[in-house]
């Protein structure tokens, strides 16, 4: 689970790009922090730079890696 120690350099939102699932070597939608939907495992990743492939990490079902936004990086 990501962590922070400032809370007000967060702000909650409830934008729809948080719900979506994306298949590992896509292109990443924002840049952010991306969290596997099925174990928790987070990786960085750049806006229309590739999500980390399917072997980046293993799980113990081998259930394919799902990469979810959890935090989106965004600049005035």
């Amino acid at each position: 689970m990501a962590n922070y120690k400032y809370g007000g350099f967060l702000v909650q939102n409830a934008n729809a790009a948080f719900d979506a699932l994306h298949h590992p070597g896509q292109l990443a939608p924002y840049s952010g922090i991306y969290r596997c939907a099925v174990c928790g495992h987070e990786a960085v990743s750049t806006r229309d730079h590739v999500l980390p492939p399917q072997n980046h990490h293993t799980h113990a079902t081998y259930a394919p890696i799902q990469w979810q936004l959890i935090v989106v990086s965004t600049h005035a």
